[in-house]
């Protein structure tokens, strides 16, 4: 099944610790390009979490959005140093005393100052922080991907439509193509008995020497049986499994190789308007294509 770059998805899952919600969202890419923004105290899991990740969209550009709650008690802790307190204040009455400021020393006092009071934020349990996480990114994961997959259906049959209308306009340039050397070999013949006038026989022979050098050059047999194999391919591609995005895009450029070169080729009214209709349709699909996993 064929899957689009494109989705979004959101997971939230709570423990007796932690709540986590994760939102991803994808969009086409070359590459696979995982960027993360979450907490600071949860970075050493980046690597972690590009590998989870991994596993499941192997091409495309994906966004993940990590936000963490703490159910219970606070992630901070409050610290106060009582020994700094109280040397503070002893050189605090000391100062006033030497000053002979009266002044009563105040709690607002010894909390202005430096390192009375420190917080740091407590560590975190790993394993627990993994195990909450993880069920959150298998949410998201799920959604995102479901998501991309019901594009992917929409792009597939899009896609069959328009390889549909190519393959019956390569049909009418197969069955186009045999007519064009006769017409040809006629319009010449009219053409040189016109020059002469009756004044002279015709050279056959040199008529049906231009006749070959113009049936070598115009031959798009080979080009038609090259383009219906890139068709067929298209279509197997189409049911395979896994990304096929960057083989569908190769098929896309031969396919518009060989129809440039049929169009060269082929002196025929009829062809060039098939070539130019073949065309339009190829450029749709390109873009289809660039939105394929």
């Amino acid at each position: 099944m064929i899957k689009s770059m494109t989705g979004f998805g959101r997971g939230e899952y709570s423990d007796d610790t932690y709540t986590f919600n994760v939102e991803i969202k994808t969009v086409n890419n070359r590459y696979n390009d995982v960027i993360i923004r979450m907490p600071k105290q949860l970075t050493y899991l980046e690597e972690n979490i590009k590998r989870y990740i991994k596993r499941d969209i192997s091409r495309g550009r994906v966004e993940v959005y990590i936000s963490m709650e703490y159910e219970t008690e606070s992630p901070v802790e409050v610290n106060v140093d009582i020994s700094l307190a109280r040397s503070y204040r002893s050189a605090l009455e000391n100062l006033l005393t030497e000053l002979g400021i009266e002044h009563k020393i105040g709690l607002e006092d010894i909390l202005t100052l430096e390192d009375i009071v420190r917080t740091e934020r407590k560590e975190i349990d790993e394993d627990l922080v993994w195990n909450c996480l993880s069920k959150a990114l298998d949410i998201a994961l799920e959604n995102v991907m479901n998501m991309r997959k019901e594009e992917g259906v929409a792009l597939k049959e899009d896609i069959e439509c328009q390889l549909e209308k190519i393959d019956s306009m390569i049909l009418k340039i197969e069955e186009r193509a045999p007519f064009i050397v006769e017409e040809y070999r006629d319009r010449l013949r009219e053409r040189i008995k016109e020059l002469l006038d009756g004044k002279q026989e015709l050279d056959e022979e040199r008529l049906n020497y231009e006749v070959v050098l113009f049936a070598d050059k115009s031959d798009i047999n080979e080009e038609i049986v090259r383009f219906k194999s890139h068709i067929k391919q298209f279509y197997k591609s189409l049911e395979s499994k896994g990304p096929i995005g960057r083989k569908l895009d190769f098929l896309v450029q031969e396919m518009h190789r060989e129809i440039n070169t049929i169009g060269s080729k082929a002196n025929d009214l009829t062809v060039t308007n098939c070539v130019v209709d073949i065309k339009s349709e190829l450029e749709k699909i390109r873009e289809q294509v660039q939105n394929i996993e």
